[in-house]
């Protein structure tokens, strides 16, 4: 039997509450709605889709000492990915709080989360850390991490593909000063159209170009139901992703589509095929109301089967 990739992810692991509005989004106003809380966070969601695609895990996050603590380090244990993760007795867990219309889509987000800006850099320098890092075939991040932890994670990593999540535009501009170092980011328009430093009416060939030039040598950039751009050193390319049998909720899409990706790529899949499987991904987590979808094998490729081949961008 085949050993299955090992990937040692560092990120976020933290409260997430969704609240979707269950008529016209009014603002300013009091709106009925349902409120639901799970537990998220851009890498280990991604995570967990990795998992279910078959790599071995484990998760660097920081967590308080409050109740919310241990909500999360259950559903860590549960995912079957080996917890590495500091504990803050006297610190508030991180949350995220998503406002969502009745379409699925994203009217507000609430990140509470100064622990991962003041305890990320410290927990990166952990002895641990270059061990489990040596053990790992990869390491997956997001950027929930301050530039100083990243920079700190990328030279331990010496080498060895480092996989990176924007989590938003305000973030992502974290990740400026390690682009050289990292394998893939996995971003939407806004966030690359802030990294790249470019206005919000550009091409999406200007976009590659623009990352291209801030050292980043292959990514992946979002657009909803548009087509999804890749890029690598071969050169650029697009995939249109299939329409979605219904929409529950978009929150945790592209977090699929970068662990799918990213487990695939590490099973010696070549680019444009992986992120087919990131797309198969994707598309399952907006069909379903959880941020990780629950899917059989049978049930992700008769998704994969839906995703067309990538076209070559000239």
């Amino acid at each position: 039997m085949l050993k299955s990739p090992r990937i040692l992810a560092v990120g976020g692991a933290h409260i997430d509450r969704r609240g979707q509005v269950s008529g016209a989004y009014v603002p300013a106003a009091s709106n009925p709605g349902t409120m639901r809380e799970d537990v998220g966070g851009g890498v280990f969601n991604a995570l967990r889709n990795a998992v279910r695609r078959g790599v071995s895990a484990s998760l660097l996050s920081v967590r308080g000492g409050d109740a919310a603590a241990d909500t999360v380090s259950r559903a860590i244990a549960e995912a079957g990915i080996a917890d590495l993760s500091a504990v803050f007795l006297d610190r508030t867990t991180p949350s995220y709080t998503a406002l969502i219309d009745r379409e699925g889509e994203l009217i507000v987000g609430f990140a509470d989360m100064a622990l991962y800006e003041l305890a990320f850099p410290k927990q990166v320098r952990r002895s641990k850390v270059r061990e489990v890092i040596a053990a790992a075939d990869a390491v997956f991040c997001d950027a929930n991490l301050p530039t100083a932890a990243l920079e700190r994670l990328v030279a331990l990593a010496a080498g060895k593909p480092v996989f990176a999540i924007a989590i938003s535009p305000a973030k992502i501009v974290r990740l400026r000063p390690v682009l050289g170092n990292l394998a893939v980011v996995f971003m939407n328009r806004r966030e690359a159209v802030a990294l790249a430093g470019l206005d919000s009416a550009a091409s999406g060939q200007d976009i590659v170009d623009g990352l291209k030039r801030a050292g980043l040598k292959s990514g992946v950039v979002t657009a909803g139901g548009a087509p999804m751009l890749g890029f690598d050193e071969a050169g650029s390319f697009s995939i249109l992703p299939p329409t979605p049998r219904k929409v529950a909720d978009v929150t945790g899409a592209g977090d699929a589509l970068a662990g799918a990706t990213v487990a695939a790529l590490l099973r010696g899949m070549p680019f444009r095929a992986a992120l087919r499987e990131g797309i198969a991904a994707a598309t399952l987590a907006i069909e379903s109301a959880d941020a990780v979808p629950d899917f059989t094998t049978a049930a992700f490729t008769e998704a994969l089967a839906l995703v067309p081949d990538a076209q070559e961008v000239a």
